[in-house]
This record gives C-alpha cells, structure tokens and sequence, in this order.
C-alpha cells in the first residue's frame, strides 16, 4: 500500500496516478511528493503524464515529440532535457531510455484516476495470476477479473485481461463456446472503450489466429505500427501470426523487436524456433513459464525419449489439463512409449478446433507412427483452420519423414509454399521493414 492511506479509503475512487511517494493528479495538472507540490514546466508534466499512462511499456520518441510539440519541427535535445529535468524530480532510475527508440516509465503504479484502489489492487493480483497461466491459477484471475468489472464497468484494460483469461479457459478448461464467446465480448469492449490500449491489440491477436483470421490479425498489428512504431505488444502479437502463416524468420525477427523494445515482453517464439527445428533455443525460450509440451516434444525431438517420458509422466500426473492438453501431452508419451492405438485414440477423440497448431503438433505424432495418410490429413486439416505449416518445417522435420515421398503430401508442400508466398507479399506492402 502506498504511504499515508488507510484501508478506510480504499474503496474511494482514485484521483491520481499512485508511485513510490508520488501523487499525479491529471485534471489539477499536480504532482505531489509526500503530500508537497513539485514544481514542473508544463512540457514536463504532459512527458511523465504520458509515461505513467503507459507504464512499464515503451513511449517512443515520435509519440513524444508529437504529443509536446505537435505538427512543430524541433531537435532531439529538446525530448532529452525534458527527460533529464523529469528524472531529476522522479529519480534517475524511474524513466529508462531504450535506444534508439524512446522512454519507459519503471515505477510501479499501484492505482490510477477514475478506479478504486481495492478494484486496481485486485486488477494486479489477477494479472499475476493470468502470467502463471494455469487452469487453476486462470480460474482465480477470471473471478478477480469479474470482481474488478462489477466495481467499475469501465475499467478498459481489466476487459482485456478478463477476454486473455476466457480464452485461455475455453480452450484448455473445457468451457467452449459459451467463454470463448465472453472473451470475444471482453475484447470488443475493451477496445469500444480505449481503442488505442496494447494490451487489447496483442491479446485480441490470439482470438483471431486460433479461429482462422491470421490474416485479419497481421493486416490490423502492421496498421497499429504505422502509429506506434515502438510497440512491443504489436510485435508479439505478430510472432504467433507470422508463425501461422509459415514466415519461420519474420517471425523470429518479430520476437527480437518485441524485446528490444521491452526486455520483459513474453512471446510464442519458442514455438517458432521449435518449427525451425532450433530444438534446444526452444527449450530455453520455454523456460520461465508454465510448461506443458514444447519442451517435452524438443526433447524427444533431439533424440532424449527417457528425459521427453519423465517430463510427460510427472505432468500427467501432477497438473490438472484439461482434454485436449492431456491428449497432446498423453498421445506424445504413448508415441515414446510405443503405445501406438493409444496414442491415435487420444488424438481422434481431442477436441482441437481452436488450436490449429496443436492439429499441427498430432500430425508429427502420427507420422512418427508411420501413419502416413494421417498425419497429411492433419497438416491439410491445420492449414484449413488458419495454421500453414512452414515449407522449411516440412522439409526438415525428422519426424516427417515418412510422408514426404507421399503424392499427397507434395500436393500439401505447393499449397503451403503458395500461402507463404501471399503472405510474404501481404508483408512486403506494409510500412514496415521486415529485413533482419
């Protein structure tokens, strides 16, 4: 709790932005230090405004300058000395400069104008919990989510946090339709209310790639880059898209972009180095977060089965999955194991129409199988639902091997390398420059 407030006035709507002990008062255009007024130029205070709005994300220098000195041509050193000025009074380490690009506010913000403290206290307990991602850490957040909506309908980024959370849930916790329907809900409110919050854009991402929209998905980030360049969110979207539409490289250089800009941004990249066959980069890119499959399968990828079963079997019996988790990690096992009925029977009976890539994921299982006309049936059935299998996956991939000398499998590399091709040029005709 921030200095000198009681639990008694927790439930009044905020006023300013809280940090350390600052106060930040927007519509007094005031900024306190322990209850004193700190004196600022007016530049300076519309500078920290803007960083404390977007805290712990990047502000680039163009939204700067454009924001202080719109539509007026001025040098760098002005941003710099308003910078250093704002340091002088927050401290040195509060305001990070990320190079080449802009600024970062690196204070935690503990409550923010218009939301009550106990509604963002229980915002930041449930965003703890989304990032454990969990299908009982994910349940805790969706009722704290809940929680913070009931008290302030308008809370825009809790909207986009709550549609993160009900997406997950309805994939892997068994809900369907009905939550998968709620998180769709979520974002478009949360959008109708700040259609500029990244955190919205970046989420809705996953919405659109898991029901076919890739497309849709890359045509509205590279927009969203024309007016916010530094973006990390945009850029870690667009590793999961570029991965569905088979760009293996743009989507790794999406991945450096998103951390360049923002070093704690989590993205999918994992699972793109994982389809570029960088077996042992994606184990460690999985590292830090919840583990379910990738690492297993990039063990057994490089050939270590008795690590691959160990992981699989300790999960299995530790972690409550849901059905479509516990078939991918349980068909894998029984393919390691080989347990080959077992291992098809789990896959036929899965669920997997919102997670083509997991469609993807039981095509090597049969394969590895020798289940040929299977494992091409999932491939083609992956490509309809929006995931194209990278050609360079396809060529490469060990555990592919047996379908490649198939006439319905080289049918199935044409088609890929066409839908990359379109994509490639989808790419090109953006603003943004996709060359490593």
């Amino acid at each position: 709790m921030a200095q000198g407030f009681s639990k008694e006035n927790q439930s009044t709507v905020e006023t300013a932005y809280r940090f350390g002990e600052f106060e930040l008062h927007p519509a007094n255009r005031l900024l306190k230090q322990k209850g004193k007024s700190v004196a600022l130029q007016p530049k300076a205070f519309d500078a920290l405004l803007c960083l404390v709005r977007r805290a712990e994300h990047l502000v680039s220098k163009e939204e700067l300058n454009e924001m202080l000195w719109p539509n007026v041509h001025v040098s760098e050193a002005n941003l710099t000395n308003t910078i250093v000025s704002l340091r002088k009074v927050v401290g040195r380490d509060a305001i990070r400069t990320v190079s080449k690009h802009g600024y970062r506010f690196e204070m935690l913000v503990e409550c923010e104008p218009g939301v009550a403290r106990a509604t963002y206290e229980r915002f930041a307990r449930a965003k703890e919990l989304t990032a454990q991602r969990s299908l009982e850490s994910m349940t805790l957040a969706r009722e704290l989510y809940w929680t913070c909506l009931a008290e302030d309908p308008n809370f825009a980024a809790a909207w986009a946090w709550m549609g993160r959370c009900c997406w997950f849930l309805g994939k892997f916790g068994g809900s369907s339709e009905r939550v998968k329907a709620l998180a769709e809900a979520a974002f478009e409110r949360a959008l109708a209310i700040d259609a500029e919050l990244g955190t919205a854009h970046q989420f809705y991402t996953l919405v659109q790639v898991d029901t076919g929209r890739a497309d849709a998905a890359m045509e509205r980030l590279m927009k969203r880059l024309e007016r916010h360049p530094g973006e990390p969110e945009c850029y870690a979207g667009l590793v999961q898209v570029l991965r569905f539409r088979g760009l293996l490289k743009e989507s790794e250089e999406a991945h450096r972009r998103a951390v360049e800009l923002d070093p704690a941004m989590v993205t999918s990249v994992a699972h793109t180095r994982f389809a570029a066959g960088d077996y042992a980069a994606a184990i460690e890119s999985y590292g830090g977060r919840a583990a379910y499959y990738l690492d297993a399968a990039a063990w057994a990828a490089l050939e270590e089965t008795d690590r691959a079963v160990a992981l699989l079997r300790e999960r299995l019996e530790r972690m409550a999955l849901s059905e479509l988790m516990s078939a991918l990690l349980g068909s894998l096992l029984a393919v390691l194991e080989g347990k080959h009925r077992k291992a098809a029977r789990l896959m036929e009976e899965a669920d997997a129409a919102y997670e083509p890539e997991i469609v993807m994921y039981f095509a090597r299982h049969y394969a590895r199988m020798g289940m040929e006309d299977r494992a091409v049936e999932c491939l083609r059935a992956a490509m309809k639902a929006g995931f194209v299998c990278a050609p360079e996956t396809l060529k490469r991939d060990a555990w592919l091997g047996s379908v490649r000398e198939s006439a319905t499998f080289r049918v199935l590399m044409k088609e890929a390398e066409a839908e990359v091709a379109r994509a490639k040029a989808a790419l090109k005709s953006g603003v943004v420059d996709w060359q490593p």
